[in-house]
């Protein structure tokens, strides 16, 4: 039986992609060469431009430039890009990993978006259907373009749990301020964030920290710590997190989620096993880009410091006790924030605090809880106002 042979695949005539075409067009890479460098990429099921650059026929380096000549396109370097800066809600970040381009701004109706490959019509026409822009191409070298498509197409839980790690220690909350189990489905979706928010709140308090600022930005969300009175910044979290970081506290301190119009006060504790409980005062401020948050740190343990742990002269000391020991007067105590107002009148009626002495606070807020003393938050709503209160004192 005769069998006509059927001519084999290297005899076959190979399409090349646009790219491969321009790059032989212009004599930087020869027909055979392109066409085996091809045929490995359909056999590994890999692209054209990943297998010319891994397979050292060209460099990234030199592929973009040369690109960049062939297509009169001009040339960027990425590792000059700044990620806060990049728009993030023009093009679908899965649609950006799938083609393997990078969005990098806006100009009109037009985009200008990263490419290793400006013959890709394909891409072109997916992006401009999706967006409804036109697109202007922009040549960058396929290995950063690699690296900065991963990084963005990496969820928001991903980065999270990058930045956390795993040993961070997981507290839980007072039952005032949110039962045990989770309450809903989206805060167990929610959980690097959750996470995220006890590591910053534990590594605050490690650190001796009085406040902690959540601050939203347009192209960026930052984290503050206070330090000895000075802020500094310990994170940098994704953007994307800012209205579920802003919920999640707000539940815990049992304010209106919904209520993003107007600052908000409210208060939290966290448990630190069986012996150890902190208290936080929260405050929430509208502003362009979100809603920025402050947590205070209330640690009823500085209060029980004692006043040779405040750092006084020995002459003012003395001076203060004997103030603080006299029938009649004030004491008027002043600062900026974190220079130990709080603990240092805490501290003093914390050595006033005797079975034989009734001793009344007003206070707007209560920051630290003192079993034997008469704390009174000031409401002035309510009609509870310094002086009303002073006046019932």
């Amino acid at each position: 039986m005769a069998v006509a042979a059927s001519p084999t695949r290297l005899n076959a005539p190979v399409a090349l992609p646009g790219l491969g075409r321009a790059l032989v067009q212009a004599g930087m890479l020869d027909q055979q060469a392109a066409e085996a460098i091809f045929q490995r990429a359909e056999d590994q099921r890999t692209s054209f431009i990943a297998e010319l650059t891994g397979s050292g026929a060209l460099s990234a380096y030199e592929l973009a430039h040369k690109v960049s000549e062939a297509f009169s396109t001009p040339l960027i370097d990425l590792d000059a890009a700044a990620p806060q800066k990049l728009p993030k809600d023009l093009l679908d970040a899965k649609v950006c990993a799938e083609l393997g381009v990078l969005v990098l701004s806006k100009r009109g109706n037009r985009l200008m978006v990263a490419t290793a490959d400006p013959s890709d019509q394909t891409a072109a026409e997916r992006i401009k259907f999706a967006s409804g822009l036109q697109v202007d191409w922009v040549i960058a070298e396929y290995d950063k373009l690699s690296r900065w498509v991963d990084m963005l197409a990496k969820s928001t839980a991903e980065v999270l749990d990058f930045m956390v790690g795993d040993d961070v220690l997981l507290d839980e909350f007072a039952a005032d301020g949110l039962s045990d189990g989770p309450t809903s489905n989206s805060e167990v979706d929610d959980a690097p964030v959750v996470k995220f928010l006890q590591k910053m709140l534990v590594d605050a308090i490690g650190m001796r920290a009085s406040d902690l600022h959540f601050e939203p930005f347009e192209h960026q969300y930052r984290v503050r710590f206070r330090i000895d009175g000075e802020l500094r910044e310990v994170a940098n979290p994704p953007v994307a997190i800012k209205d579920k970081l802003a919920s999640r506290i707000k539940v815990i301190s049992k304010l209106d989620i919904s209520e993003k119009r107007i600052p908000q006060d409210g208060r939290m504790k966290m448990n630190f096993g069986k012996d150890r409980a902190v208290d936080f005062r929260v405050s929430t401020l509208p502003t362009l880009f979100g809603e920025k948050i402050v947590i205070r740190i209330l640690d009823s343990n500085s209060a029980k410091l004692g006043i040779d742990a405040l750092g006084y002269e020995p002459e003012e000391k003395e001076r203060l006790l004997k103030a603080i020991a006299r029938p009649y007067g004030m004491v008027l105590v002043t600062g900026p924030t974190g220079s130990g107002k709080t603990v240092s009148l805490y501290t003093c009626l914390n050595l006033l605090n005797k079975p034989g002495v009734n001793i009344a606070t007003a206070e707007d807020p209560s920051e630290i809880n003192m079993p034997g003393i008469n704390q009174v938050n000031v409401n002035e709503k309510a009609g509870l106002t310094f002086a009303a209160a002073l006046k019932s004192f």
